[in-house]
């Protein structure tokens, strides 16, 4: 009888173990090259056609063209780099073209609009785009800028009417578009189809930066659908066309560590991004896979270098987010987390930033102006995963637990896009 026993606890402790054991799609031989890639003659590139530019400019200072050249390098130093400083170079001679042309130049008003929209100054961004939209010169590639603009703002019915007035099912950026409303709305499907129809139509174009682009986006759609493989076949396809490309080495490193459960191989991969590209968000994942391999003493490095480059004032509120999470959990100060979520809704009153909020109240103990928060900015207006896990904590701790009840099995089936630590604090609800 007690040999019985253990054949059948054997047996059955295997088989738990080969059915939560995921899948391995992921192969070294597919990445390696790309990893160790060097940047230094892709940058050496655009400082050699930044100087060239330069040059011209000195020598015909009221050419002020040459001024949108020397800010296309210093975004594409920003892109390939991670640094800011570039960035905010790109700012100072594009605003510098705008007051040459009156901020009256619709091209160049959208240029620096663009380069607001990465610095998270989004309602900047908005008032040039109204200069342009009076001037009306290029009035539909104004058009589209503004759906973006207005979606990051949280203001939907303002995006949904500019989407109607460049409609149009063959054209890149309406699809790109209608795709991330679709997704806005909560038609993960829909979106990915509308995805499949633009990158094909980029693919037909040639045109490798949009191409790669819509690789990597499609790959996130497909990621957040569960369709892994798929997802990661796209990281690798754009990195085919641009060995340096990060964020697609970012995505391949969030499959190794989400779905294969392989922390340190994820490790690996960031490090050799870290080498080159000194954004700050790398250090933050990287501090999330160490807290979850139990390595203490990685996890506070990584976020002590998180912290160190953050504090450059030139980042302004481009880490609101994550800055909120970083005060919540590691440095437990909720007062300068609120401070930082209000401040964040002033720049952008979406679902997302009044989430940032009511969590903040909730780590602090307040949990009935959490409750109100989440009821009154927060439910049905997102489907972000990890913001519906924030309030079903909510709710549960405000003695309703019917929503946790509800949103649970929709959660579990996001625990690739959130992670393992979410998931594990997931399966508690």
């Amino acid at each position: 009888m007690k040999t019985s026993y253990k054949i059948i606890v054997l047996f059955v402790f295997m088989t738990l173990m080969s059915c939560n054991k995921n899948k391995t799609i992921t192969n070294k031989k597919d990445y390696t090259q790309y990893l160790s890639t060097d940047q230094s003659d892709i940058v050496e590139k655009i400082k050699e056609e930044q100087s060239f530019w330069t040059n011209k400019l000195n020598r015909s200072p009221n050419q002020f063209p040459y001024l949108i050249k020397i800010a296309g390098t210093e975004s594409s130093l920003f892109e390939n780099t991670g640094a800011i400083e570039n960035l905010i170079n790109a700012e100072q001679k594009l605003v510098e073209a705008n007051i040459k042309t009156n901020y009256n130049n619709a091209s160049y008003l959208r240029l620096l609009s663009r380069n607001y929209i990465s610095q998270h100054k989004f309602n900047k961004a908005l008032t040039l785009l109204k200069k342009a939209e009076a001037n009306s010169e290029g009035l539909v590639s104004t058009q589209k800028m503004l759906f973006d603009v207005y979606l990051e703002l949280g203001n939907s019915a303002e995006a949904k009417k500019q989407l109607s007035k460049f409609e149009d099912d063959n054209d890149f950026d309406y699809l790109i578009r209608l795709s991330k409303w679709s997704d806005h709305e909560g038609n993960l499907e829909l979106a990915i189809f509308l995805m499949k129809k633009a990158t094909k139509i980029a693919e037909q174009l040639k045109n490798d930066a949009l191409v790669q682009w819509s690789y990597t986006n499609l790959a996130d759609y497909l990621g957040h659908a569960n369709q892994i493989e798929a997802s990661y076949n796209y990281y690798l396809k754009a990195l085919k066309l641009n060995p340096n490309n990060t964020y697609a080495k970012k995505g391949i490193a969030w499959i190794v560590y989400s779905y294969e459960n392989n922390p340190s191989g994820a490790i690996e991969i960031l490090n050799t991004i870290t080498q080159d590209n000194v954004a700050p968000d790398y250090h933050l994942l990287k501090a999330e896979i160490y807290d979850y391999m139990a390595l203490e003493n990685q996890k506070k490095e990584a976020i002590k270098s998180y912290v160190t480059l953050t504090k450059n004032k030139l980042y302004g509120s481009m880490y609101n987010k994550y800055n909120v999470t970083i005060y919540l959990d590691e440095f437990n100060n909720t007062s300068k987390a609120i401070e930082i979520a209000k401040q964040e809704i002033q720049n952008r009153p979406t679902a997302q930033s009044y989430d940032l909020l009511a969590w903040s109240y909730y780590k602090q103990g307040d949990t009935k102006k959490a409750y109100e928060i989440a009821n009154k900015f927060v439910v049905n207006k997102t489907f972000e995963p990890q913001v519906l896990y924030h309030v079903a904590e909510i709710y549960k701790a405000n003695n309703d637990a019917s929503y946790a009840t509800q949103i649970k099995k929709e959660l579990l089936d996001s625990s690739y896009e959130l992670g393992p630590l979410l998931e594990q604090k997931i399966k508690t609800l």
